[in-house]
């Protein structure tokens, strides 16, 4: 092959995808035969979600024995050991148990760790710090496993592809491990491999989840607000996708996609291979970089920063306000910093996708969220599940008191808070409120971000952020804002005042920081803790 040619398919690969500028092979779409079927093995992966999530007669008792040992065991093993010398080592001594406990329970166990570890600044930090290892520093399987998982799935002897496999994986996590490998044709590759038992023991959890949930509606506030029944049902949705890594290497092409369209180019994906892709094998591009955490690393090769977060959460909200389609699964263990500043994602298996509907009305409640229309956001609230149709909205908003003067929640007394709380959240049931699982996919990775920024950029001016990416969103996309939610956000101003008055701030607050953020959090944890709203083992600094 000429230069020329050579240049020419690149270009024409990047062109439909933000792959890296000079990948192993070519991605044509219209030539990889993992394709075939694909949307309807989607289809399918749903259909099979009422079964999974149906309401069982009989409980699965040997799951619930199995938890009720190991996580009473963590706890009793706290209560006999750590706890009486308190403080931060009674906090690091019952999230250490509680992650053995995960860890020992399986992927749904795993998944809870994993969403757990990306709330630094809102979940205790002894208990992000242990999680942390569950992103992708679970107990691999034997290689021997593994060696036969990927010929059974690629049907011959794993060196008729392979010029090398490392038997040590990269990173284990809840449903596979990678590991590095050679193809005999000399590109160096990740190999992601399947647990052999996975697909059994999501399904047992499933079931002890589908069995229990229905018993915890309107048993406990939050858990009412979540929803259980919805969350098994968006458990199961997200869960069964993931054990199908032909969807997931779909889901890699589709971002892509969406990415390029976009013009963004914070986000780097890796290539899946135009052959080596089955249900429990895929092969992919190797790309390598510094952990998301290595900021002296990324200080030393000139990365900013703080431009690299703020373009990752732009990429992410343009990809769900615009396209309806977003990574659903960002955490630490995901993601790579390359040298040049550009991020490497991986794991697609779990992916928000949105229907029309869904994407106009998300793209309503951030936009008035901005723009502080309250009426408006309740509304989008309302038309993507979150309040039924006939939900009276002037009820809601005396509920919420949006029209009193602000109250700071560091300034309320303990009884103050909780009773606010408490009040709200009966209020919002009342009237038939529920998280809905594209918001919960949102929040999820919202976490990420809030705990990427408290541990990369703590001094970082949040309300300055917020105005730069109101005004990217104003200067890119005004056209289809106003055209999809009725704003145009090149006249309409961002609301900073609306968005101090939801953080319980007065409008004369000029700045605000991460760092600030945080001692706010821990003054009202404290509050909460002291009413005893907290378990006594992850109480904060001070109890």
């Amino acid at each position: 092959m000429t230069t020329d040619a050579a240049t020419s398919d690149r270009e024409d690969d990047t062109r439909y995808g933000a792959f890296s500028d000079a990948g192993p092979w070519q991605i044509d779409p219209a030539r990889l035969r993992w394709r075939e079927g694909v949307d309807a093995l989607r289809a399918a992966s749903q259909k099979s979600v009422p079964a999974l999530v149906r309401a069982r007669r009989i409980p699965p008792v040997g799951r619930f024995t199995e938890a009720a040992v190991l996580i009473g065991g963590a706890l009793a093993g706290w209560w006999l050991g750590e706890r009486r010398r308190g403080g931060e080592i009674s906090r690091t001594g019952l999230s250490r148990r509680l992650r053995h406990a995960f860890e020992r329970l399986g992927p749904a166990y795993i998944k809870l760790g994993q969403i757990v570890s990306s709330g630094r600044g809102i979940f205790p930090d002894e208990l992000v710090r242990e999680f942390k290892t569950l992103r992708d520093q679970v107990r691999p399987e034997p290689f021997a496993a593994v060696r036969r998982v990927v010929e059974e799935d690629l049907g011959r002897p794993i060196d008729a592809f392979f010029s090398h496999f490392d038997e040590r994986c990269l990173a284990a996590a809840s449903i596979a491990q990678v590991h590095a490998a050679r193809l005999v044709t000399g590109e160096d590759v990740v190999v992601k491999v399947q647990r052999p038992a996975v697909g059994r023991l999501v399904r047992r959890d499933i079931a002890a989840m589908a069995f229990i949930a229905p018993h915890l509606v309107g048993r406990l506030p939050i858990a009412a607000l979540a929803n259980p029944p919805q969350l098994v049902e968006l458990f199961a949705e997200t869960v069964v996708e993931e054990l199908d890594f032909r969807l997931e290497a779909q889901n890699m092409l589709d971002i892509a996609h969406v990415l390029r369209d976009a013009g963004q180019t914070i986000i780097v994906v890796p290539r899946p291979h135009p052959e080596l892709v089955t249900r429990r094998v895929l092969v992919m591009e190797r790309l390598n970089g510094f952990q998301y955490e290595d900021i002296e690393g990324m200080r030393a090769a000139g990365i900013d920063i703080a431009t690299m977060l703020r373009s990752m959460l732009i990429s992410f909200l343009e990809g769900a306000m615009i396209y309806g389609v977003f990574h659903g699964d960002l955490h630490g263990g995901n993601l790579f910093v390359m040298p040049d500043g550009r991020v490497a994602l991986f794991d697609y298996g779990m992916t928000g996708r949105m229907n029309e509907m869904q994407r106009r009305a998300f793209l309503r409640l951030m936009v008035t969220g901005a723009v502080n229309d309250i009426r408006g956001q309740l509304e989008a609230f309302r038309d993507l599940g979150a309040l039924p149709p006939d939900a009276d909205l002037d009820v809601v908003m005396r509920l919420l008191k949006v029209h009193e003067p602000v109250k700071d929640p560091t300034r309320m007394s303990a009884g103050e808070l909780v009773r606010e709380i408490q009040d709200v959240l009966k209020g919002l049931l009342a009237q038939g409120a529920k998280l809905p699982k594209h918001l919960m996919l949102y929040v999820k990775d919202m976490l990420f971000f809030d705990g990427a920024i408290a541990q990369l950029t703590p001094d970082l001016d949040m309300f300055g952020e917020i105005a730069k990416i109101y005004a990217y969103f104003a200067q890119n996309h005004a056209e289809r804002i106003q055209r999809d939610a009725g704003i145009d956000p090149a006249r309409a101003a961002l609301d900073l005042d609306g968005v101090k008055r939801s953080m319980g701030l007065d409008a004369d607050v000029a700045s605000l920081t991460h760092r600030d953020l945080q001692r706010r959090r821990r003054e009202i944890e404290k509050k909460l803790a002291d009413r005893s709203v907290l378990p006594t083992g992850l109480r904060g600094p001070g109890d």
